[in-house]
């Protein structure tokens, strides 16, 4: 997706995040360059860019001159620049972790919670956010993401059944995290957030149209397209895990039956007595046609299987879809295979989260950037300080 900015005067907050997301996506980067990717004169990137130096969001760095005269000065984003904390909650417990704006993980923890009631929740969130950040000195914390099992807002199937958090409906989740946490909150369905942090910090880096297939307590997935992830009118796109797949199948809580997150996810997983090859061996006729369904609806450059799984377990049931069934996405000329693996592990969600809260300093969207509501939250490139 091309990263253009404006010269109208309330257009600034928006030119700082492209030239800022541009330092990010292709940096080391020098200012002409930028420039030229977001379409703003020189004068402007130049302004911007002594801006985030000064704020600490970017470094200016010059190589060794191998010639005659001094090569320009290229910039990247500080890794130590700022940092967000990421939360995953899910029907087994609550994982935390403080993360820079490279997308490392800095700090970590867990606490078992097997389905969790909020007020309880929320108590352990302030409790652990403090713990990570206290962990630090110094330094500023961005914002706050959390991720959580979806769909919302879906009487059928919201917060109902043990891929969900039962007994969550209507809760203020931004409102109760930035209570315990002092930060900027955001929140998104936890595969969403997986396919962000992909993009930001992962394979999406490589592939702008790609499918992300998040293999967690539940299934779903969403399509990155341009870079972006694909949200749907109700920001429920990609719950792939609740298309029925096996006629008269098992009953899922969602009212249908034979739904595919029956059959593939970590709660289908633990409700099968064998071993893990058992279980694969078990459910890869149905995978297989799950990413045949996938490619023939996208047409994705590769689909991205990824989530809470073992990467060992991903692997083996990426394996297990071969040989591949015809699809849109079986062409001589393409060069990346139709299924990879992503590498994140047990911290492809937190990085995710945190990315919820660092896509509002790095992220250009005008939709967000120009709400009624998001000017009254505030700048979050102004973030908040780690206790020392």
């Amino acid at each position: 997706m091309a990263l253009r900015g404006t010269n109208q005067e309330f257009g600034r907050p928006y030119n700082r995040r492209i030239v800022l997301e541009s330092i990010r996506r292709f940096g080391p980067i020098a200012r002409g360059d930028i420039a030229r990717h977001v379409g703003l004169t020189v004068q402007t990137v130049s302004t911007i860019v002594r801006e985030l130096e000064e704020q600490g969001y970017i470094l200016s760095v010059r190589e060794e001159p191998k010639g005659r005269g001094l090569p320009p000065a290229t910039l990247r984003v500080n890794p130590e620049g700022g940092y967000a904390v990421g939360i995953h909650l899910t029907p087994l417990g609550i994982d935390a972790a403080l993360i820079n704006l490279s997308g490392d993980v800095i700090e970590s923890a867990h606490r078992e919670a097997s389905h969790v009631a909020p007020d309880e929740a929320f108590e352990a969130i302030g409790a652990m956010v403090a713990e990570l950040t206290g962990r630090r000195s110094g330094g500023r914390v961005i914002g706050i993401g959390m991720a959580l099992p979806g769909p919302f807002g879906v009487e059928p199937m919201s917060f109902v059944g043990p891929t969900t958090m039962a007994g969550w409906q209507d809760v203020p989740l931004r409102e109760r995290l930035t209570a315990v946490t002092g930060l900027p909150a955001f929140f998104e369905n936890d595969m969403a957030a997986a396919a962000m942090g992909e993009r930001l910090y992962g394979l999406g880096t490589k592939h702008s149209e790609c499918y992300y297939l998040y293999f967690g307590v539940g299934l779903g997935g969403t399509m990155l397209h341009d870079g972006s992830v694909l949200r749907g009118a109700w920001g429920n796109a990609g719950e792939i895990g609740h298309i029925p797949v096996v006629p008269g199948g098992e009953l899922c809580p969602c009212g249908n039956r034979g739904c595919l997150e029956r059959y593939i996810s970590l709660e289908a997983r633990g409700r099968w007595s064998g071993d893990d090859a058992e279980w694969v061996a078990e459910v890869a006729p149905v995978f297989r046609n799950a990413i045949t369904i996938i490619e023939n609806l996208f047409d994705p450059e590769t689909i991205v299987l990824g989530g809470l799984a073992s990467p060992a377990l991903l692997e083996r049931l990426a394996a297990s879809a071969e040989p591949l069934h015809n699809s849109v996405s079986a062409r001589k000329d393409r060069t990346t295979p139709r299924i990879l693996v992503a590498r994140g592990g047990q911290h492809a969600v937190l990085r995710g989260a945190a990315a919820l809260a660092v896509s509002g300093v790095l992220s250009p969207r005008f939709g967000q950037i120009f709400t009624a509501k998001r000017q009254r939250e505030g700048d979050p490139l102004k973030g908040g300080d780690i206790a020392a």
